[in-house]
């Protein structure tokens, strides 16, 4: 236990793995531990999207939104194998929002966050459009469409993490904060491995809480903090059916309720529709969308698609807790998206914690965090050095995944269209890494259905930490929808059987992959 780390971080979400690949690419040693996989809670349970929040603006989180907007273009030029441009039709609807305040807030949308590449906003006649032919004959005859992004949420956690670690951080997962506790100056922070129970202490100067739900947790295990921030949980559920409609557009739908749903072409054949937002009191690890909340969307997009969608209609459900930064709104819609610190130095050590956050400012908020920071840290030349290293397999053109796609199709020609397709994306310019030098579909080593092979899984253990069925299947990958139980079960059963013979999951990496 002699190492003293310059900065060691609480919470493997999109917050904690974003201040550690910042912290260590400016010349710090970082240490990150996430008591189970990487991206396991809020991270993972988004929209899916990398926007500014049109509806912000009826909030005047007008320097939220403009930020997010900013970052949005940002995010994709260093990503843009897992984030990609998506047009959303907002529908006209009669004694709802006027047409006049719509235009209004696109044009602000438009204009407030530096758009360059992402094409403006244009109105559409949805009598004419084929973006109206899903909705209701007759009722809406108005539209506007304008530009956002769509993002896999856990993949850019982990590919975060992935360049953390390249860069030296130790990243290690499945292990908790036990408890905290300062010593003449310096933080040590015992870790307990959650399948071993194995218990560790690492010492730090400074400390990042980025637990997400569980913040004021952390701060209880022993820090000595009394928090003067509060929480406030609101669970925000999802629903996924089968594909709804043939065009690329997703759709932004006005409730009665003053509330927004989107409706967003999903894995090729599926459509994803959320969000709910409601105040959540419970276990953040046990939240699961309500039968009320899956007939509140079913209903929500019926009242504007021509084909009703109905509960029995829904494939899959996912829901999570947003810790939000409690600032008294009346109505969970309305509380603040913004973050919002709290540096505490009992003792001398600076312990920063995190309420709130948006995936799409969390390279921003990394910044910010380090700025907080930078008394106790080192000193940096690298500051905003995040925006323009591409995250790995990013290092590509924007408009370049199509390319990749077909040389993958070449350089591998046993591969159906659609498994080169899925890993471009999914890897960017290291699919190589997963395929190795495969000739043949059977160099692949054994098939776990819905092109899952032994090679993918082997990768996804060494470099990407996954450790069980349900972080390949629904985190590193949405294969889920398409595997079988059974074969998630075999899959499984085949993770832990290479674990214990030793071919353990890369849980604790530093070094280039």
């Amino acid at each position: 236990m002699d190492r003293i780390f310059d900065l060691a971080i609480i919470g493997g979400g999109i917050n904690g793995c974003g201040i550690a690949r910042d912290a260590v690419g400016r010349g710090n040693s970082v240490f990150l531990c996430e008591m189970n996989d990487l991206a396991s809670g809020t991270s993972s349970w988004s929209t899916k999207l990398v926007h500014g929040g049109l509806r912000y603006l009826e909030y005047y989180e007008f320097r939220l939104v403009r930020e997010a907007l900013i970052e949005r273009e940002i995010l994709w030029q260093i990503a843009p194998h897992i984030i990609r441009p998506l047009r959303f039709v907002l529908p006209h609807h009669s004694g709802l929002r006027p047409a006049w305040l719509l235009r209004l807030g696109l044009f602000l949308y438009d204009h407030i966050g530096g758009r360059h590449l992402l094409p403006p906003t244009r109105s559409v006649d949805l009598a004419r459009d084929e973006v109206g032919k899903p909705l209701i004959a007759n009722r809406y005859s108005k539209g506007f469409e304008y530009s956002d992004c769509f993002v896999d949420d856990a993949r850019l956690v982990v590919l975060t993490a992935r360049d953390a670690a390249d860069r030296g951080a130790e990243i290690r997962t499945r292990a908790r904060a036990v408890e905290i506790r300062q010593v003449d100056g310096v933080w040590h922070v015992t870790v307990e491995d959650t399948q071993s129970g194995t218990r560790t202490t690492i010492q730090a100067r400074a400390l990042v809480n980025a637990g997400g739900p569980w913040v004021e947790q952390v701060l209880s295990s022993g820090s000595g903090v009394n928090a003067r921030a509060k929480v406030r949980l609101v669970q925000g559920s999802h629903i996924v059916v089968r594909k709804l409609y043939d065009h690329d557009r997703a759709y932004i739908f006005q409730n009665a309720d003053g509330r927004i749903i989107f409706v967003i072409p999903y894995q090729d054949d599926f459509t994803l529709i959320g969000t709910t937002d409601r105040d959540y009191d419970g276990d953040p690890a046990k939240v699961k969308a309500s039968t009320e909340e899956i007939a509140y969307l079913c209903a929500s997009a019926s009242e504007y698609l021509a084909k009703p969608v109905k509960p029995e209609d829904v494939v899959w459900t996912y829901s999570g807790v947003r810790p939000l930064y409690d600032d008294g709104a009346s109505e969970a819609k309305a509380a603040t998206r913004d973050y919002v610190f709290e540096l505490d130095t009992p003792g001398g050590a600076p312990l920063l914690s995190i309420y709130g956050g948006k995936i799409t400012t969390y390279r921003r908020l990394a910044e910010e965090a380090l700025e907080r920071l930078a008394p106790y840290l080192r000193s940096s030349k690298k500051e905003g050095w995040t925006g323009k290293a591409a995250l790995p397999g990013g290092d590509m053109d924007v408009s370049a995944i199509a390319a990749l796609t077909a040389e993958l199709t070449r350089d591998y020609p046993f591969l159906i269209p659609a498994h080169a397709k899925r890993l471009a994306h999914a890897y960017g310019t290291r699919a190589s890494k997963v395929l190795g030098n495969a000739k043949s579909a059977a160099d692949l080593g054994q098939s776990f259905g819905a092109t899952l092979t032994e090679s993918e899984v082997r990768y996804l253990m060494s470099a990407e930490w996954a450790c069980t069925a349900e972080d390949v299947a629904w985190r590193r990958s949405k294969l889920g929808l398409r595997l079988s139980a059974g074969e998630i079960a075999v899959l499984d059963e085949w993770m832990a059987a290479h674990r214990a013979s030793g071919e353990r999951p890369l849980r604790e990496a530093g070094g280039r992959t």
